[in-house]
């Protein structure tokens, strides 16, 4: 009751029987460790570069839908594997794909209240993924580490300069975390140097609990592409069955480093079979289904919206343009203008 008196002894009491209680419940869980606490969870939409500045129209539909966070894309090219080169805030560049455009995004968001993740990725020419880049010598891997440091670290830079609140150190890179750890390591300590907000890494579905560096980051991050259903129109129930062994392994992974996991990436095309590969992203000529999409949007924030070790995600993806977007039927994985951005827009005013 307000503003009834408790005597200092009774309240010395409660408290320490609250704070047993506090033990007793870490014993059971193996350690407090073991259970990382996320009071807030991040809302956040993946913004796709354009090639103009950023102005208010293209701000306002982030707001109504209610996301706190939008991740801001820088991108650096390599031609091939047979020249291990990074290019990267070239003029050629569309606008907000390089250092000016990435900062006029972010100041531009602030503005507006919105909070931001930094999150550099790499495009590798004649459609390589990024995961299986491999580099044919020792002299090749440091060479590209050269122009890859550069890279990150000017956006890391960028970050601090423009108060960015996360930046990620890089996006689906396996093969390059697993052959190069001593370059990690390193890299992670000299961003540690000129960042000082919170760090992740952005891992593929497949390969997130293989990474090692966990430990040197604050979120264990995942593009979290994971299949959860064969069905043409899955159930939410469905996908949230098939959801189980991966969320098993998250909670896992969480436990061992005590680092809340971040989904980088999630999302899903409002297609056919949607929840059966929803990595793929190549376009095709297959009908609208909306109620797949929302139907699998439903299930993950079901899963893991009210988990206290989860942080939240960012989904993929979200044009500036928004007027432009939602008046084009396509069955790609933006929710602008169908069903599924409701189901955003009441989980994310939800938390």
């Amino acid at each position: 009751m307000k503003g009834a008196f408790i005597s200092p002894i009774f309240r010395g009491m409660k408290y320490t029987y609250s704070f047993l209680l506090l033990v007793i419940g870490c014993l059971a869980l193996g350690g407090c460790s073991a259970t990382p606490y996320v009071s807030q969870k991040i809302d956040g939409v993946s913004f796709v570069a354009s090639g103009d500045t950023l102005v208010q129209k293209d701000i306002n539909p982030v707001l109504r839908v209610g996301a706190s966070h939008v991740a801001i894309m820088p991108f650096g090219f390599v031609r091939d594997l047979d020249n291990p080169q990074l290019y990267f805030n070239a003029e050629r560049q569309w606008y907000g794909e390089r250092y000016e455009g990435a900062k006029q995004y972010i100041e531009a968001l602030h503005q507006s209240g919105i909070k931001v993740m930094v999150k550099p990725h790499i495009w590798i020419g004649r459609g390589t993924f990024t995961g299986d880049m491999q580099m044919k010598s020792d002299a090749d891997w440091v060479a590209f580490e050269k122009s890859y440091r550069e890279f990150i670290l000017l956006y890391a830079k960028l970050a601090q300069e423009t108060g960015a609140e996360l930046f990620c150190i890089g996006t689906e890179l396996y093969n390059f975390v697993n052959e190069r750890p001593d370059f990690w390591n390193s890299l992670i300590a000299e961003v540690r140097e000129v960042y000082t907000g919170k760090l992740t890494y952005a891992e593929n579905w497949d390969k997130v609990d293989k990474v090692n560096f966990w430990s040197q980051l604050d979120y264990i991050g995942a593009d979290a592409y994971y299949p959860v259903s064969e069905a043409e129109t899955p159930t939410i129930a469905e996908a949230k069955a098939g959801w189980q062994p991966h969320k098993k392994m998250f909670v896992a992974l969480s436990r061992k480093y005590n680092k809340p996991v971040l989904f980088t990436e999630f999302g899903y095309r409002s297609a056919d079979f949607a929840g059966k590969e929803p990595w793929v992203s190549d376009r095709h000529d297959g009908k609208m289904n909306a109620e797949a999409q929302v139907n699998l949007f439903e299930a993950l924030f079901e899963e893991f919206w009210n988990e206290p070790w989860f942080a939240g995600g960012f989904v993929w993806k979200w044009f500036p343009n928004h007027e432009r977007t939602i008046s084009q039927e396509n069955n790609r994985f933006t929710p602008q203008g169908k069903p599924a951005e409701e189901v955003l827009k009441k989980w994310f005013e939800k938390t």
